[in-house]
């Protein structure tokens, strides 16, 4: 989350949330926040605007992928332990709806969370809890000097 921190993922989570350190940089660059937060669970809310419209108009499936990836990393996260932390391996995204513009919330869950690897779900619905978009996430866990820096 914070390259060179010393506070453990859990505690940097807790801090964006409550606003005593600031949110990651993407976070900021495209206008998400953390609205809950829990042991393998993660809510983002995105407002969309004309700004993260692609060449037709509609919202970007890149940003759909941000707000999916960063609600799936938080989730798994939250399950990891002290001095563990983790990386992607694989992210897939199905866009079931075009959106254009207002809010979003993605829904990241942990599946299944095995000693090294970890599948996680996510779920993009619009403010009427219509289905958007779904993600799936490979997520491997860090340990010893592999988690180092991350």
């Amino acid at each position: 989350m914070n390259a060179g921190s010393n506070l453990n993922l859990q505690d940097q989570i807790q801090m964006f949330r409550n606003g005593s350190i600031p949110p990651a940089p993407i976070a900021k660059l495209i206008g998400f926040t953390i609205s809950s937060i829990g042991s393998g669970q993660a809510t983002i809310e995105f407002e969309a605007t004309e700004h993260h419209a692609n060449p037709m108009g509609t919202l970007h499936g890149g940003v759909l992928c941000d707000i999916s990836d960063a609600a799936m990393g938080l989730a798994y996260a939250g399950t990891l332990n002290e001095g563990e932390s983790f990386t992607t391996l694989e992210l897939k995204i199905n866009f079931l709806k075009p959106f254009w513009r207002g809010k979003l919330r993605a829904e990241g869950s942990v599946a299944s969370a095995g000693k090294t690897v970890g599948l996680v779900m996510c779920d993009v619905f619009d403010s009427k809890d219509r289905l958007v978009a779904r993600a799936s996430s490979t997520c491997m866990t860090l340990r010893g000097n592999m988690a180092e820096g991350r």
